[in-house]
Protein backbone atom coordinates (compact mmCIF):
# COMPACT_ATOMS: atom_id res chain seq x y z
CA UNK A 1 0.00 0.00 0.00
CA UNK A 2 1.26 3.42 -1.39
CA UNK A 3 1.46 6.97 0.62
CA UNK A 4 -1.31 7.64 -1.46
CA UNK A 5 -3.48 4.51 -0.78
CA UNK A 6 -2.75 5.26 2.88
CA UNK A 7 -4.03 8.76 3.09
CA UNK A 8 -7.42 7.74 1.02
CA UNK A 9 -7.89 5.34 3.88
CA UNK A 10 -6.93 7.12 6.42
CA UNK A 11 -9.54 10.07 4.72
CA UNK A 12 -12.59 7.89 4.59
CA UNK A 13 -11.85 6.66 8.30
CA UNK A 14 -11.63 10.02 9.40
CA UNK A 15 -15.13 11.18 7.62
CA UNK A 16 -16.35 7.70 8.44
CA UNK A 17 -16.05 8.24 12.46
CA UNK A 18 -17.24 11.48 12.25
CA UNK A 19 -20.82 10.03 10.47
CA UNK A 20 -20.70 8.06 13.81
CA UNK A 21 -20.21 10.67 16.39
CA UNK A 22 -23.70 12.40 14.07
CA UNK A 23 -24.83 9.11 14.83
CA UNK A 24 -24.48 8.90 18.71
CA UNK A 25 -26.43 11.99 18.77
CA UNK A 26 -29.23 11.19 16.36
CA UNK A 27 -32.31 9.28 16.34
CA UNK A 28 -33.89 7.07 13.84
CA UNK A 29 -37.19 9.59 13.98
CA UNK A 30 -34.48 12.43 12.46
CA UNK A 31 -33.55 10.06 9.61
CA UNK A 32 -37.17 10.01 8.37
CA UNK A 33 -37.65 13.71 8.89
CA UNK A 34 -38.62 14.84 5.21
CA UNK A 35 -41.04 11.77 4.85
CA UNK A 36 -42.90 13.65 7.48
CA UNK A 37 -42.42 17.39 5.73
CA UNK A 38 -43.15 16.35 1.64
CA UNK A 39 -43.42 20.27 0.49
CA UNK A 40 -39.74 20.75 2.33
CA UNK A 41 -38.60 17.66 0.61
CA UNK A 42 -39.56 18.72 -2.96
CA UNK A 43 -38.14 22.26 -2.17
CA UNK A 44 -34.90 20.56 -1.18
CA UNK A 45 -34.77 18.09 -4.09
CA UNK A 46 -35.44 21.28 -6.68
CA UNK A 47 -32.83 22.70 -5.03
CA UNK A 48 -30.07 20.47 -5.55
CA UNK A 49 -30.81 18.51 -7.95
CA UNK A 50 -32.63 20.52 -10.69
CA UNK A 51 -31.28 24.10 -9.99
CA UNK A 52 -27.75 23.63 -9.19
CA UNK A 53 -26.90 21.39 -12.03
CA UNK A 54 -28.60 23.52 -14.53
CA UNK A 55 -26.92 26.11 -12.83
CA UNK A 56 -22.97 24.33 -13.43
CA UNK A 57 -24.60 23.02 -16.44
CA UNK A 58 -24.77 26.82 -18.27
CA UNK A 59 -21.98 28.19 -16.64
CA UNK A 60 -19.34 25.38 -17.73
CA UNK A 61 -20.81 26.15 -21.08
CA UNK A 62 -21.02 29.93 -21.45
CA UNK A 63 -17.59 31.03 -19.89
CA UNK A 64 -14.05 29.78 -20.98
CA UNK A 65 -13.15 27.91 -18.11
CA UNK A 66 -10.41 25.57 -18.03
CA UNK A 67 -12.24 21.94 -19.04
CA UNK A 68 -10.99 20.28 -15.69
CA UNK A 69 -13.25 23.24 -13.74
CA UNK A 70 -16.20 22.74 -15.99
CA UNK A 71 -16.13 18.91 -14.86
CA UNK A 72 -15.83 19.96 -11.38
CA UNK A 73 -18.73 22.00 -11.07
CA UNK A 74 -20.67 20.00 -12.23
CA UNK A 75 -19.92 16.88 -10.71
CA UNK A 76 -20.26 18.72 -7.51
CA UNK A 77 -23.71 20.05 -8.48
CA UNK A 78 -24.60 16.89 -9.06
CA UNK A 79 -23.94 14.81 -6.10
CA UNK A 80 -25.23 15.38 -2.90
CA UNK A 81 -25.02 17.01 0.71
CA UNK A 82 -21.43 16.11 2.36
CA UNK A 83 -20.63 13.99 5.01
CA UNK A 84 -19.62 17.12 7.05
CA UNK A 85 -22.76 18.65 6.84
CA UNK A 86 -24.46 18.25 10.32
CA UNK A 87 -21.83 19.92 12.03
CA UNK A 88 -21.20 22.71 9.60
CA UNK A 89 -25.39 23.48 9.31
CA UNK A 90 -26.06 22.97 13.46
CA UNK A 91 -23.29 25.21 14.28
CA UNK A 92 -24.57 27.83 11.93
CA UNK A 93 -28.25 27.41 13.50
CA UNK A 94 -29.76 24.86 11.23
CA UNK A 95 -31.58 22.24 12.48
CA UNK A 96 -30.52 19.27 12.95
CA UNK A 97 -33.06 16.80 12.97
CA UNK A 98 -33.59 18.62 8.88
CA UNK A 99 -30.30 17.99 8.56
CA UNK A 100 -29.91 14.57 9.33
CA UNK A 101 -33.30 13.68 7.28
CA UNK A 102 -31.30 15.56 3.99
CA UNK A 103 -28.23 13.48 4.72
CA UNK A 104 -29.97 10.22 4.64
CA UNK A 105 -32.21 11.56 1.70
CA UNK A 106 -29.77 13.14 -0.62
CA UNK A 107 -27.55 10.07 0.11
CA UNK A 108 -30.44 7.48 -1.13
CA UNK A 109 -31.63 9.70 -3.67
CA UNK A 110 -28.18 10.43 -5.24
CA UNK A 111 -28.08 6.23 -5.81
CA UNK A 112 -31.17 6.71 -8.80
CA UNK A 113 -30.57 10.17 -9.40
CA UNK A 114 -26.80 11.08 -10.35
CA UNK A 115 -26.57 7.91 -12.86
CA UNK A 116 -29.73 9.26 -14.36
CA UNK A 117 -28.61 13.03 -14.92
CA UNK A 118 -25.26 11.30 -16.22
CA UNK A 119 -27.05 9.63 -18.97
CA UNK A 120 -29.26 12.74 -19.65
CA UNK A 121 -25.87 14.66 -20.07
CA UNK A 122 -24.32 11.69 -22.12
CA UNK A 123 -27.41 12.34 -25.06
CA UNK A 124 -26.78 15.43 -25.39
CA UNK A 125 -22.75 15.74 -25.33
CA UNK A 126 -21.18 12.02 -25.14
CA UNK A 127 -22.58 8.68 -25.18
CA UNK A 128 -20.05 7.30 -23.26
CA UNK A 129 -20.91 8.79 -20.89
CA UNK A 130 -22.18 6.78 -17.83
CA UNK A 131 -22.16 5.68 -14.12
CA UNK A 132 -23.41 3.25 -12.52
CA UNK A 133 -25.82 3.00 -9.21
CA UNK A 134 -23.51 0.13 -7.45
CA UNK A 135 -20.57 3.11 -7.32
CA UNK A 136 -22.41 6.01 -5.69
CA UNK A 137 -24.09 3.45 -3.76
CA UNK A 138 -20.95 2.15 -2.26
CA UNK A 139 -19.48 5.79 -1.77
CA UNK A 140 -22.56 7.19 -0.01
CA UNK A 141 -22.88 3.77 1.68
CA UNK A 142 -19.28 3.97 3.20
CA UNK A 143 -19.10 7.35 4.12
CA UNK A 144 -22.99 8.72 4.87
CA UNK A 145 -25.42 5.59 5.40
CA UNK A 146 -23.65 2.61 6.84
CA UNK A 147 -21.07 5.11 9.82
CA UNK A 148 -24.92 7.07 10.57
CA UNK A 149 -26.25 3.96 11.16
CA UNK A 150 -24.00 2.60 13.61
CA UNK A 151 -23.71 6.00 15.65
CA UNK A 152 -27.81 5.54 15.36
CA UNK A 153 -27.92 1.93 16.55
CA UNK A 154 -25.07 2.39 19.75
CA UNK A 155 -26.90 5.06 20.67
CA UNK A 156 -30.21 2.91 20.75
CA UNK A 157 -28.55 0.35 22.62
CA UNK A 158 -26.53 1.96 25.24
CA UNK A 159 -27.38 6.04 24.99
CA UNK A 160 -25.16 6.58 28.08
CA UNK A 161 -22.16 5.26 26.74
CA UNK A 162 -22.75 6.83 23.17
CA UNK A 163 -23.28 10.21 24.85
CA UNK A 164 -19.72 9.34 26.59
CA UNK A 165 -18.36 8.29 23.55
CA UNK A 166 -19.26 10.99 21.00
CA UNK A 167 -17.08 13.69 22.09
CA UNK A 168 -14.02 11.14 21.77
CA UNK A 169 -15.14 9.94 18.79
CA UNK A 170 -15.01 13.63 17.34
CA UNK A 171 -11.98 14.54 18.63
CA UNK A 172 -10.18 11.20 16.76
CA UNK A 173 -12.65 12.44 13.33
CA UNK A 174 -10.90 15.85 13.31
CA UNK A 175 -7.33 15.17 14.35
CA UNK A 176 -7.53 12.35 11.40
CA UNK A 177 -9.14 14.71 9.09
CA UNK A 178 -6.43 17.51 9.62
CA UNK A 179 -3.64 14.81 9.36
CA UNK A 180 -4.99 14.04 5.53
CA UNK A 181 -6.31 17.55 4.31
CA UNK A 182 -2.49 18.78 4.78
CA UNK A 183 -0.61 16.85 3.04
CA UNK A 184 -3.73 16.27 0.38
CA UNK A 185 -3.13 20.74 0.12
CA UNK A 186 0.32 20.75 -0.60
CA UNK A 187 0.53 17.67 -2.54
CA UNK A 188 -2.05 19.25 -5.21
CA UNK A 189 -0.60 22.43 -4.68
CA UNK A 190 0.88 22.99 -7.98
CA UNK A 191 -2.37 21.67 -9.85
CA UNK A 192 -4.00 24.17 -8.20
CA UNK A 193 -1.60 26.92 -9.66
CA UNK A 194 -2.37 25.62 -13.07
CA UNK A 195 -6.00 25.91 -12.36
CA UNK A 196 -6.16 29.31 -11.50
CA UNK A 197 -7.05 31.38 -14.07
CA UNK A 198 -9.68 32.22 -17.34
CA UNK A 199 -11.97 32.80 -13.68
CA UNK A 200 -11.92 30.02 -12.20
CA UNK A 201 -11.78 31.26 -8.57
CA UNK A 202 -14.67 33.82 -10.01
CA UNK A 203 -16.63 30.53 -11.07
CA UNK A 204 -16.11 28.57 -8.06
CA UNK A 205 -17.32 32.01 -5.68
CA UNK A 206 -20.32 32.18 -7.86
CA UNK A 207 -21.77 29.00 -7.82
CA UNK A 208 -21.66 28.45 -3.89
CA UNK A 209 -23.23 32.00 -3.55
CA UNK A 210 -26.09 30.67 -5.80
CA UNK A 211 -26.27 28.03 -3.88
CA UNK A 212 -26.65 29.98 -0.70
CA UNK A 213 -29.00 32.09 -2.00
CA UNK A 214 -31.24 29.24 -3.78
CA UNK A 215 -31.32 27.21 -0.98
CA UNK A 216 -32.00 30.09 1.74
CA UNK A 217 -35.08 31.21 -0.51
CA UNK A 218 -36.22 27.23 -0.75
CA UNK A 219 -35.66 26.59 2.52
CA UNK A 220 -39.24 28.06 3.49
CA UNK A 221 -40.78 29.88 6.08
CA UNK A 222 -38.64 28.28 8.93
CA UNK A 223 -35.32 30.00 9.33
CA UNK A 224 -33.67 27.21 10.14
CA UNK A 225 -34.61 25.03 7.09
CA UNK A 226 -33.29 27.89 5.21
CA UNK A 227 -30.09 27.71 6.99
CA UNK A 228 -29.73 24.08 6.47
CA UNK A 229 -30.74 24.00 2.68
CA UNK A 230 -28.64 26.95 2.08
CA UNK A 231 -25.39 25.66 3.29
CA UNK A 232 -26.30 22.15 1.51
CA UNK A 233 -27.10 23.43 -1.35
CA UNK A 234 -23.48 24.86 -1.77
CA UNK A 235 -21.75 22.18 -0.72
CA UNK A 236 -21.58 18.82 -1.64
CA UNK A 237 -20.00 15.20 -1.45
CA UNK A 238 -16.09 15.33 -2.61
CA UNK A 239 -15.94 11.56 -3.03
CA UNK A 240 -19.22 11.49 -5.43
CA UNK A 241 -17.77 14.10 -7.37
CA UNK A 242 -14.49 12.48 -7.80
CA UNK A 243 -16.46 9.42 -9.04
CA UNK A 244 -18.71 11.27 -11.46
CA UNK A 245 -15.68 12.80 -12.89
CA UNK A 246 -13.27 9.63 -13.24
CA UNK A 247 -16.28 7.64 -14.87
CA UNK A 248 -17.89 10.22 -17.48
CA UNK A 249 -14.16 11.63 -18.23
CA UNK A 250 -11.11 9.83 -17.26
CA UNK A 251 -8.85 11.58 -19.35
CA UNK A 252 -9.41 14.50 -17.36
CA UNK A 253 -6.48 14.19 -14.81
CA UNK A 254 -6.83 17.70 -12.99
CA UNK A 255 -10.65 17.09 -12.25
CA UNK A 256 -10.07 15.54 -8.74
CA UNK A 257 -7.64 18.63 -7.79
CA UNK A 258 -9.86 20.76 -9.42
CA UNK A 259 -12.91 19.43 -7.10
CA UNK A 260 -10.38 19.74 -3.76
CA UNK A 261 -10.27 23.49 -4.93
CA UNK A 262 -13.48 24.48 -5.57
CA UNK A 263 -14.01 22.76 -1.93
CA UNK A 264 -11.24 25.35 -0.71
CA UNK A 265 -12.46 28.42 -2.46
CA UNK A 266 -15.96 27.71 -2.18
CA UNK A 267 -15.94 27.37 1.62
CA UNK A 268 -14.58 31.04 1.37
CA UNK A 269 -18.18 32.80 1.06
CA UNK A 270 -19.87 30.64 3.25
CA UNK A 271 -18.18 31.83 6.19
CA UNK A 272 -20.39 35.23 6.60
CA UNK A 273 -23.31 33.35 5.67
CA UNK A 274 -23.01 30.74 8.62
CA UNK A 275 -21.85 34.28 11.12
CA UNK A 276 -24.96 36.02 9.68
CA UNK A 277 -27.37 32.95 10.42
CA UNK A 278 -25.87 32.09 13.82
CA UNK A 279 -26.50 35.70 14.99
CA UNK A 280 -30.03 35.12 13.61
CA UNK A 281 -30.52 31.99 15.59
CA UNK A 282 -28.40 33.36 19.03
CA UNK A 283 -31.33 35.50 18.46
CA UNK A 284 -34.08 33.44 18.48
CA UNK A 285 -36.77 34.07 21.29
CA UNK A 286 -38.06 30.10 20.72
CA UNK A 287 -34.45 29.01 20.86
CA UNK A 288 -33.88 30.92 24.23
CA UNK A 289 -36.74 29.29 25.98
CA UNK A 290 -35.51 25.77 25.00
CA UNK A 291 -32.34 26.59 26.51
CA UNK A 292 -33.63 28.77 29.86
CA UNK A 293 -36.67 26.07 30.62
CA UNK A 294 -38.03 22.82 29.74
CA UNK A 295 -41.70 23.15 28.57
CA UNK A 296 -44.27 20.90 28.98
CA UNK A 297 -44.81 18.28 27.08
CA UNK A 298 -46.86 18.59 23.97
CA UNK A 299 -45.63 22.29 24.13
CA UNK A 300 -42.00 21.89 22.53
CA UNK A 301 -40.94 25.77 20.87
CA UNK A 302 -38.56 23.04 18.65
CA UNK A 303 -41.61 20.88 17.72
CA UNK A 304 -43.49 24.40 16.85
CA UNK A 305 -40.87 25.23 14.50
CA UNK A 306 -40.82 22.19 12.55
CA UNK A 307 -39.96 18.83 14.76
CA UNK A 308 -36.38 19.80 16.11
CA UNK A 309 -35.48 16.60 17.15
CA UNK A 310 -32.24 15.38 19.20
CA UNK A 311 -29.93 16.20 16.26
CA UNK A 312 -30.49 19.87 16.91
CA UNK A 313 -27.82 19.65 19.85
CA UNK A 314 -25.69 18.09 17.55
CA UNK A 315 -23.23 20.74 18.41
CA UNK A 316 -23.14 21.79 21.87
Amino acid sequence: MNSASILMFALKASIALTVIEVGLRSTSRDTTFLMRHRGLFVRSFLAMSVIMPLVALWMALAFRLDPAVKVALVALAMSPVPPLLPKKSVKAGGEGSYTIGLLVAASLLSIVVVPTTVYLLSRQFDPTMRISRETIAKIVGATVLVPLAIGIGIRRIAPTAAARAAKPVATIAMLVLVACVIPALVTSWPAFRSLVGNGTLAAITAMTIVGLVVGHLLGGPVPDHRTVLAIATASRHPGVAIAIAGATFPAEKLAAPAILLALVVGALPSVPYIAWRRRVHDGSPALWLSRSSAPPRGDHPHRRRGERGTAGHLVQ
